[in-house]
């Protein structure tokens, strides 16, 4: 009976061992899901963290390019307007030269044409003195004298209209502060404000007036 009792005791004992050793067992899984539940969880923790540095990172990189792209097109449009200015300055310098040298062209001879304007009076002056004057009452020398100053008068206007210098409207004519000169006003047959007489021709050169006309004004038929 003791035997027998023995040997209960011994197989109780390894039962207990063995549902110690499996209590043991199981607490080491328990503890190894633990760890592995932590890993995993420390993993993905770390995976999401690169995750969000990446999207930072893009994020921030995105934003970089953007601003390099917005300095490039606000970097375009400067020079573009710079361009732009800079032909424009170009073409109004263009166009202030061709009128500079259209008006140094036009003008260029004004003095020139103010000097040669006293052999004009002159030569008006000697025909005016012939005025009235029958020519065939003149002997032969006489008429060809006068047939040369009207001839050279002619000439004379020709080669001024040539270079611009023209002559501005005489008897007959309205009027025109801009280009003739009052002296007088007279009764004549007239227009009232029309130019009755011509003391001294005026003459322009281009649009501007070189010399006014001295003129007597109408004041009408008496």
């Amino acid at each position: 009976m003791a035997d027998e009792k023995d040997e209960w005791d011994d197989l109780m004992k390894e039962i207990d061992n063995e549902k110690s050793a499996q209590k043991r067992r199981a607490a080491v899984n328990a503890a190894a899901d633990d760890i592995l539940k932590s890993a995993e969880k420390a993993e993905k923790a770390a995976a999401k963290d690169m995750e969000a540095e990446d999207e930072e990172e893009v994020l921030n990189a995105e934003a970089v390019l953007t601003a390099r792209v917005e300095e490039l097109e606000l970097e375009l449009a400067t020079l573009k307007d710079q361009a732009l200015r800079a032909m424009a300055d170009a073409e109004n310098v263009k166009r202030r030269s061709e009128k500079e040298v259209a008006a140094a062209r036009v003008f260029g001879i004004e003095r020139f044409a103010n000097d040669i304007l006293s052999v004009h009076d002159n030569l008006s002056r000697a025909l005016q003195t012939l005025e009235g004057t029958d020519k065939s009452e003149l002997g032969e020398n006489a008429k060809n004298l006068v047939e040369g100053i009207e001839l050279t008068e002619k000439d004379l206007m020709a080669v001024l209209a040539r270079h611009g210098v023209t002559a501005v409207p005489g008897i007959g004519s309205k009027f025109d502060p801009n280009v003739h000169q009052a002296v007088a006003n007279i009764p004549s047959d007239e227009d009232k404000g029309n130019v009755a007489t011509v003391m001294q021709s005026g003459f322009k050169i281009g649009d501007r007036t070189l010399r006014a006309a001295m003129v007597a004004v109408s004041t009408g038929k008496a």
